[in-house]
């Protein structure tokens, strides 16, 4: 099985306070994340290998966003996203 069959994939976006690396304007950015849930049982047709997988399975949060557009209207560059982990166990 893989590692999909463990887990329920939906977008969410959640508000993240970040400041650009050119202009150092700090803003309130929606930053997208795919939250990946764990399902309640595993499918029919898991073996012993894959029931020991499933049991140590968490719900966790992947950041699908690696740049941003700045919101300064004077600046409006792309900046990379710092300070802010790309992966989150819940």
């Amino acid at each position: 099985m893989d590692e999909r069959d463990f887990f329920s994939e939906t977008e969410t976006s959640k508000p993240a306070t970040l400041s650009c690396s050119h202009c150092h304007q700090t803003e309130t950015y929606d930053v997208r994340w795919i939250l990946r849930t764990k399902k309640q049982a595993l499918g029919g047709r898991a073996d012993e290998q894959d029931r020991a997988k499933f049991a140590k399975a968490r719900t966790y949060m992947i950041r699908r966003d690696d740049v941003l557009l700045c919101k300064n209207p004077g600046c409006r560059k792309r900046f990379e996203i710092t300070g802010l982990q790309s992966v989150v166990f819940l």
